[in-house]
C-alpha cells in the first residue's frame, strides 16, 4: 500500500477536486455538448501548470472519444469528415510548433480571441442567411443562382474552421467550441453532430500524441493521475449519452453558442 500511495501525484486536494470535475466535464461533453469541454481545459489549468495540464487532458479526451465513438458511431457525416481531417492535421503540426514557443497566458488568449471571431462570424452569417430566406420571392431562386459555388464555399470554409481546429486542439485542447460552430454552421442534427465530432476528436487526438510525447508533456504522474480518473470521464460519459438525446435542437444550438462564449472569456479572463 505504502508503494501504490508513492504512485499517486501529491496534488493536493483542492487540485485532485478541480481535475475529478474536469473528468466529469470531459465524459460528458464527448456524448451531450462537445462545446462544454473547453470549460474543462479551464479547470484542468487552475489544478496544474498550463503546459502540462494539457498533456493530461488530452489523454483523458481520447477515454471520451473513445466512449463517445461507441456511442455514436452510426451517426457521422462521412462527407464533412473527409473535407476536415487532412487541414486539421496541418493545424496540429503548426499549433505544435507555436506551443513550444509561446507561453501558456499567449496561448490562452489567441484562443480566447479566435473563438470570440468565430463566434460573431457564425451569428452574422446565420443573421444575413435568415434575412435572404425571409426575403426570397420563390425557395428555388437560391439554388438556381448558386451553381457550384456552395460546394467551393463549403470546402473553403472546411479546410479553414479544420486548420483552426487542428491548431486550438493542439495548444490548448480547445478545439470543441470551434468544431461545433462549424457543425453547427452546418445544421447538422443533434445526433449527426455528436457523431461527426466524436469521429473527429478521436482520429484528431491520436494524432495529437506524439506531438505532446515528444514536447516532454507526458510524464508518469500524468499517466497515473489520468488512469485514476478514467472511471470519472465514463460516468459523465453515461450522463451525457442520456440527456443528448433529449435535448431539442433548438436548445442545442444555443447552447453551443453559449458554451462557446463562455470558454472564450474564461480563456481570456484566467
Amino acid at each position: 500500500m505504502p508503494e501504490i500511495a508513492a504512485l499517486v501525484p501529491d496534488l493536493g486536494l483542492g487540485p485532485w477536486l478541480l481535475v475529478a470535475l474536469g473528468a466529469l466535464i470531459v465524459g460528458f461533453s464527448k456524448t451531450a455538448l462537445p462545446g462544454a469541454g473547453t470549460i474543462a481545459v479551464g479547470v484542468f489549468a487552475l489544478a496544474m501548470p498550463a503546459k502540462e495540464s494539457t498533456a493530461a487532458l488530452l489523454l483523458l479526451l481520447i477515454v471520451g472519444d473513445m466512449t463517445a465513438l461507441w456511442v455514436y458511431r452510426r451517426e457521422p457525416d462521412w462527407r464533412t469528415l473527409l473535407r476536415l481531417l487532412p487541414s486539421a492535421m496541418i493545424g496540429v503540426v503548426i499549433g505544435a510548433f507555436y506551443f513550444a514557443r509561446v507561453d501558456g497566458a499567449g496561448v490562452r488568449v489567441t484562443i480566447g480571441v479566435i473563438l470570440l471571431v468565430l463566434v460573431t462570424v457564425t451569428v452574422w452569417r446565420r443573421h444575413v442567411s435568415r434575412r435572404r430566406e425571409s426575403a426570397s420571392p420563390t425557395p428555388s431562386e437560391p439554388a438556381a443562382a448558386g451553381g457550384s459555388r456552395p460546394g467551393a464555399a463549403a470546402a473553403a470554409q472546411g479546410v479553414g474552421y479544420g486548420l483552426l481546429g487542428g491548431f486550438t486542439t493542439m495548444v490548448a485542447n480547445a478545439a470543441g467550441p470551434v468544431m461545433s460552430l462549424y457543425f453547427y454552421a452546418m445544421r447538422m442534427p443533434v445526433l449527426t453532430f455528436l457523431g461527426t465530432s466524436a469521429w473527429y476528436f478521436a482520429i484528431v487526438n491520436l494524432f495529437k500524441v506524439p506531438f505532446s510525447a515528444g514536447l516532454g508533456l507526458i510524464t508518469r504522474d500524468t499517466l497515473v493521475m489520468d488512469a485514476m480518473l478514467i472511471p470519472v470521464v465514463l460516468i459523465g460519459a453515461y450522463a451525457g449519452a442520456k440527456v443528448a438525446r433529449r435535448i431539442p435542437q433548438k436548445v442545442f444550438e444555443n447552447l453551443i453558442l453559449a458554451l462557446t462564449v463562455a470558454a472564450a472569456i474564461g480563456l481570456l479572463a484566467m
